[in-house]
């Protein structure tokens, strides 16, 4: 089988296509055929070096949409042939086939198709713990969703507006902008600009908003703070760049002042009994329809490097997978 392997962290030119053995499922452990590979911008800081170190060589990826090839012993809630979406791996998922435990996944309704299922996981896990699990988000609060036109950040804007919460969504592009209105959107503004976030203060008649969801904390919390309402909270679910380049001032007299809130948000944490909450809440919105993953470009799996250039570079609009 292929798969792409990394034998040293760094630059995106160590992720290479390589044949390896076969994998089979163990004991609670299921073998999924891969058809599309989500590229996620975690994927490409653990691969630069930067976040947990993972063991060498290792195959990136956690995300995927595909098909159950075979089951172990002792798994009962997933038959082969059932076509399902990943949100962990054993194995990773830059590859033609994966292992998984059945707890890392879930059902992909037919509705979807197999590269849509990879842009679910990390993206809409994400998105969900942020404003429901670590934000408690509620029907009529106002969110403003700060780089709405990734991965996450649609994500946050279908979930929201799902959730009855009015949504300003800020892109740097007017392709970005757009894409924000069409998943359901109240505003967008562009976050390129200066002004932005006094656009966002006018929007809400100078009350500010309730939450906002923070794509790069490294760059905008410190500001973030002033367009908050009484009571507010940040989710902080991205931030680039290691070490000191990854900080930004923040005034605590902005929090004290209305009882803010800062709140740091990474899946990896999850605990079992949430995840599996999201998943459940995640399953609904997937058949209903009011959550529509949004692939906006495919690369085969040789060029996975290409994806983690185009992550690692910013801008992207919805999500990138791999091919195999």
């Amino acid at each position: 089988m292929k798969a792409i392997v990394v034998h040293q962290l760094g630059p995106p030119e160590v992720l290479c296509l390589e044949d390896i053995a076969a994998l089979a499922p163990a004991w609670r452990q299921v073998l999924v055929r891969v058809r599309a590979a989500g590229v996620n911008p975690v994927d490409a800081s653990i691969r630069s070096g930067i976040g947990p170190t993972p063991r060498l060589p290792y195959t990136p990826g956690t995300d995927a949409g595909g098909v159950v090839e075979a089951t172990g012993d002792a798994v009962d809630e997933l038959s082969v042939g059932q076509r399902v979406y990943t949100h962990g791996s054993a194995t990773g998922t830059y590859a033609d086939f994966a292992l998984c435990a059945p707890e890392q996944i879930a059902p992909l309704p037919d509705s979807l198709t197999f590269a849509q299922g990879a842009a679910i996981g990390t993206p809409y896990g994400t998105a969900y713990r942020a404003l429901f699990q670590r934000g408690s988000a509620r029907s009529g609060e106002r969110l403003f969703v700060h780089g709405a036109s990734g991965g996450v950040g649609l994500a946050a804007v279908q979930l929201a507006v799902a959730a009855g919460l009015e949504v300003i969504g800020s892109a740097s592009t007017v392709a970005g902008r757009r894409l924000i209105l069409e998943q359901g959107a109240a505003h967008v503004v562009d976050h390129s600009l200066s002004e932005h976030g006094d656009e966002v203060l006018d929007l809400t008649d100078g009350r500010g908003v309730d939450l906002i969801l923070e794509t790069r904390s490294d760059v905008h919390l410190g500001a973030d703070l002033l367009l908050l309402s009484r009571h507010g909270r940040v989710l902080c679910v991205g931030n680039r760049g290691p070490g000191n380049e990854g900080t930004v001032a923040v005034n605590a007299r902005h929090l004290m002042r209305g009882e803010k809130t800062i709140l740091g948000v990474m899946l990896h944490h999850v605990d079992a009994t949430d995840l599996s909450a999201i998943h459940a809440a995640l399953a609904t919105g997937l058949h209903s329809g009011a959550l529509r993953p949004v692939v906006t470009r495919e690369y085969p799996l040789s060029q996975a490097a290409a994806a983690h250039r185009a992550v690692a570079a910013g801008h992207t609009r919805g999500k990138l997978v791999l091919l195999p």
